[in-house]
């Protein structure tokens, strides 16, 4: 595997530079230090890195998965080996303070970099992955001391980290956990339960592991609250005392996954005395600011990890794109309607019009989702550095967006990936060839991070009324100067108009849902919702792109921006009509789902 067939880096300074002007970003204090040479710099590093680091362990770490050895679990040594290179690079700290070891980069320049981790090995950047997010919880939710004695370890590479939330009878339902939080004397908490699909939750790639864990404090009458209000959040390391003493956390085994593999997938028990025998039972835990409020701490881990799950899909639908153009641009095989003479050479795939279909499909596909979890991650940097007044509005999208940048490439890179090997034939479903890991890879997002059901009822339930739906004025403001910018182009006019109609449509529906007084009925298809609203999302980003390829200089890489204009023209004659039967469902809502008797099922 090549970096050019990891991603498009001419499509990432498109996005970067040209559409988002992140150049712009180094006129802010926080970025003064920077300019589009220290950007580019940073690229060129994650691209050469992945290549040369992680692209060759995406095979074997899938193979040779993690093995539970006694109650440790050992991964691929070529994994360890790369994480260290990684956390050397300084990729972990990217976005920190300098105070912090970090560069201070903007959080779209630090994710578009980690899109060619992914790309490359997705189950490899995901111990990376978890353990930013969970040093960017502690930095926002800490205190000093807890900063100092756990973020910096990981910061630096020398721990890791997690996020512990799923038990094996709650699993998305955190308001029904029961591991508990027992106070002690000295005012420490001592951990009780058991955790179910923690990623990264034991290996050998660093010397302690830093989980983080949702738990209910009993009271006084050694009653467990009811609900996600009691729910806290402590930090509990595999070692306590800099690695010197057994934290009572074991790995009570492993789950296989048809994908990911080369990310242990664990069962932890806590409390269970097994490796403190002569001490009392119970994991040692740190409370994380106050009793009651983990599950507000944690959104901040679960937001940026949704963002990620995104990033991680479209990474992957994206060189799944490039491994199926590539192949059809070489591969020969079969000859075109007319061409009744067998004498005459088989034409490439590419030059078929279903494989060409398959192609701008994914195209449309994955470019579109790079471009929304970029246009995501850009809010990020808005909501943290832009002027005072801006702030406000730009968490407000991000706020509405997050369940589609998690939701959409999820969904629509793992649509494209299908058709990767579908442009592969016979050979799409060996292994042989990378798509079919990809593929798999990827089935995993579509459920990481709360499902697309569960998106979908944050969405329609909450994002999209929250102040009385100042965040969807936002975005209808957005999408109408986007509107008014392309109908004086000529050739975007139609989607223009197409866009428009669809806002129109979908804001209808939205009022008529949130009209309707039986709470069960409007969420019972809130899929659709979702589906729908993502789907006019990503228009609007088609749109916003086609708008600035054309407006290029025609001197500029003409065929780069034709194909910029016909994925859009694609996207908007093939996918922005899918609307209209989500839409469809909705209003009236259509009850079948709801009517179904679990009798029937047979």
């Amino acid at each position: 595997m090549s970096a050019a067939r990891l991603l498009s880096r001419r499509d990432l300074d498109f996005l970067l530079y040209e559409w988002l002007k992140v150049g712009e970003l180094v006129q802010r204090p926080r970025f003064k230090d920077h300019s589009r040479e220290t950007f580019d710099a940073v690229l060129d590093t994650y691209a050469e890195f992945a290549d040369a680091e992680l692209a060759p362990l995406n095979k074997r770490c899938d193979r040779e998965p993690p093995q539970l050895v006694g109650d440790e679990v050992r991964v691929l040594p070529g994994q360890k080996r790369a994480y260290q290179a990684l956390a050397a690079a300084g990729m972990l700290a990217a976005c920190h303070d300098t105070e912090l070891g970090g560069m201070q980069l903007p959080y779209v320049i630090e994710r578009a970099g980690m899109a060619f981790l992914n790309a490359a090995s997705i189950s490899t950047a995901a111990y990376a992955f978890l353990t930013m997010a969970n040093a960017n919880l502690l930095r926002t939710y800490g205190s000093v001391q807890q900063i100092e004695r756990f973020v910096k370890p990981m910061l630096e590479g020398r721990w890791t980290g997690t996020m512990c939330l799923s038990e094996p009878n709650a699993g998305s339902s955190l308001a029904d956990i029961t591991t508990r939080a027992q106070r002690q004397p000295d005012g420490g908490y001592r951990l009780f339960g058991n955790k179910m699909w923690i990623s990264a939750g034991d290996h050998d790639l660093a010397p302690n592991i830093v989980h983080l864990v949702l738990a209910k404090v009993p009271d006084a009458n050694g009653l467990m609250p009811v609900g996600t209000r009691g729910i806290s959040l402590f930090i509990v390391p595999k070692y306590l005392d800099a690695g010197a003493i057994r934290n009572d956390v074991v790995v009570a085994g492993l789950n296989h996954k048809m994908g990911y593999r080369g990310t242990p997938n664990c069962m932890l028990n806590f409390g269970e005395g097994k490796h403190r025998p002569q001490a009392r039972a119970g994991a040692i835990g740190e409370l994380v600011g106050a009793e009651g409020q983990g599950l507000v701490y944690m959104f901040h881990m679960m937001n940026e990890a949704r963002i990620g799950v995104g990033l991680g899909a479209a990474a992957l639908g994206y060189t799944g794109y490039l491994h199926a153009l590539d192949y059809a641009r070489n591969r020969r095989q079969g000859r075109l309607p007319g061409q009744r003479d067998p004498a005459l050479p088989p034409v490439r795939l590419i030059e078929h019009a279903d494989v060409r279909r398959m192609l701008l499909a994914q195209k449309a596909w994955a470019e579109g989702a790079l471009a929304l979890v970029l246009y995501a991650a850009h809010l990020v940097d808005e909501r943290d550095t832009a002027a005072a007044a801006e702030r406000a509005d730009a968490h407000r999208m991000l706020e509405l967006l997050t369940p589609i940048a998690k939701s959409w490439p999820s969904k629509w890179a793992l649509a494209a990936n299908d058709l990767a090997i579908q442009v592969h034939g016979g050979y799409g479903y060996t292994q042989d060839f990378n798509v079919e890991q990809f593929y798999r890879d990827n089935r995993l997002n579509p459920i990481h991070e709360g499902t697309a059901g569960i998106q979908a009822i944050d969405l329609l339930g909450r994002k999209a009324t929250a102040e009385h739906g100042r965040a969807r004025e936002l975005l209808a403001g957005r999408i109408q100067a986007t509107v008014c910018r392309a109908l004086a182009q000529p050739r975007l006019h139609t989607h223009a108009i197409m866009l428009r109609a669809a806002w129109a449509q979908l804001e209808e529906i939205t009022a008529a849902l949130l009209g309707a007084g039986d709470v069960i009925a409007r969420l019972a298809n809130a899929g659709c919702y979702l589906d729908a609203f993502g789907h006019i999302v990503v228009a609007w980003l088609w749109l916003e792109q086609a708008c600035t390829a054309a407006s290029a200089p025609a001197v500029q890489e003409t065929d780069f921006y034709r194909g910029k204009l016909l994925a859009c023209e694609y996207f908007f004659h093939w996918e922005l009509p899918r609307i209209e039967r989500w839409l469809g469902l909705l209003n009236p809502i259509e009850r079948t789902p709801l009517d179904a008797q679990e009798d029937w099922f047979g």
